[in-house]
């Protein structure tokens, strides 16, 4: 199981704790997040965040650029502390099946964290360029410490599974950007960990590869049912991969749901426009 709990999460940049009360209530009597930046200074990166991904799910975070989409995912795997809130996940790393609050991890914990329960893909590929394909390929096991033979092996199998075979001696600067992104989810499912964050994955790619790597993350998951947490700013993208979309404005998570339930029942205005100009 790998069910994910934010509760109550929000984030102040800049600001000390007296200074994020003041942020904190000034967003709380209905400010918006530029009202608040110009009246404290203080920049709001999420605002009471309660959102719960259950296990197995693909679930998209959308919102136009600023909304807090990709400070949220960072908070998953504590690369960004919120100021206030609990962030509960469900961890191998826990033997009795209850769920961890992340944010209580001290600096080792955290770590055997992230080798075990969580990955990243990035928007920009992140592969080392120096390292080849199947080196990059294995790199998270060879964090973990896994033999050389053993990792390869693994890594072998995850190139092939997203079309890469015949591709292990490469570098990546040979690579064309699909399939370095290839790469990049092939490191990520060969560390096995039960959660994915997919950040702007496949934005930065023309959109025939990002419809081939939107069909082949979808064949990938009937098969893996991993919890994938992706990010876009895209709604065709959210509509296509999400079995639930959540979508921010301003640092507010303003609704959850299916994409059908975003169209007809959208909880605002900002929704409905949002889902009628991107449809």
């Amino acid at each position: 199981m790998s069910q994910i709990r934010l509760s109550h999460i929000s984030k102040i940049y800049g600001a000390n704790p007296n200074q994020a009360k003041e942020a904190l209530e000034l967003m709380a009597s209905g400010q918006s997040s530029a009202a608040v930046k110009e009246q404290t200074g203080y920049s709001v990166g999420l605002y009471d965040i309660n959102l719960t991904i259950p296990s197995g799910e693909l679930h998209c975070i959308m919102g136009l650029s600023g909304s807090g989409k990709s400070t949220l995912v960072r908070h998953i795997n504590r690369l960004i502390d919120p100021t206030t809130g609990e962030i509960w996940i469900d961890s191998p790393m826990r033997g009795d099946g209850e769920p961890i609050n992340i944010l209580t991890l001290a600096d080792k914990p955290l770590q055997i964290f992230r080798q075990q329960t969580v990955s990243m893909v990035f928007q920009h590929f992140g592969l080392v360029p120096h390292l080849t394909v199947l080196q990059n390929a294995a790199y998270g096991l060879r964090v973990r410490g896994i033999k050389k033979s053993e990792r390869y092996d693994i890594a072998r199998h995850w190139l092939a599974e997203v079309g890469l075979e015949g591709t292990e001696d490469s570098y990546p600067d040979e690579l064309s950007g699909g399939m370095q992104q290839r790469v990049g989810l092939a490191r990520a499912l060969a560390v096995d960990t039960p959660i994915i964050l997919m950040d702007e994955a496949f934005s930065a790619l023309d959109p025939l590869i990002r419809h081939q790597l939107q069909d082949q993350l979808l064949a990938l998951q009937d098969k893996l049912h991993k919890t994938i947490v992706f990010i876009t700013h895209d709604i065709d993208e959210a509509v296509k991969l999400g079995q639930r979309i959540s979508i921010l404005n301003g640092g507010r998570l303003i609704q959850t749901g299916s994409a059908q339930e975003l169209r007809d029942n959208p909880r605002d205005a900002y929704i409905a426009e949002f889902m009628q100009a991107n449809h």
